[in-house]
């Protein structure tokens, strides 16, 4: 069986998107290719490799890249999920052929300066709603 194809599309492929890669591979195993980018360039947050270690997901060689290195590589994709707000969803390109797309509607880092222990948690609440689509997407389409 050819494994289904997945980009997982943010902001900044600094969090989010790489949270959501790191759960897709990790939970669908060699039944999905996963990849995710960002909008924008961006750079891995600490405090997201923090957390996806304490699950034990080792996220610390991981690099971001961009929506356009994605579309150079001209790599066709079964499933396109995105999770940036709405204003930003003229920024997505159009991708042809026949993609099922998603939206998971997940909460971006917190934006007011807090303590590093409540971005910390902030980040782990994020990353259980991400593993929380993961399992409940995997298990519709198994």
């Amino acid at each position: 069986m050819t494994p289904k194809r997945v980009l997982f599309i943010c902001t900044h492929n600094s969090a989010r998107s790489q949270i959501a890669e790191a759960w897709m591979k990790h939970l669908g195993g060699a039944a999905f290719e996963v990849e995710s980018a960002g909008l924008q360039p961006g750079t891995l947050k600490p405090l997201v490799i923090e957390a996806m270690r304490e699950v034990g997901i080792d996220l610390s060689s991981k690099s971001t890249q961009t929506i356009a290195d994605v579309l150079k590589s001209e790599r066709p994709f079964d499933y396109v999920v995105t999770f940036y707000d709405q204003k930003k969803a003229g920024q997505c390109p159009t991708f042809l052929g026949e993609i099922a797309r998603r939206h998971w509607d997940i909460p971006e880092r917190l934006k007011a300066p807090v303590p590093q222990e409540e971005q910390l948690a902030h980040v782990r609440s994020v990353r259980e709603l991400i593993k929380q689509r993961v399992e409940a997407w995997l298990a519709e389409n198994s």
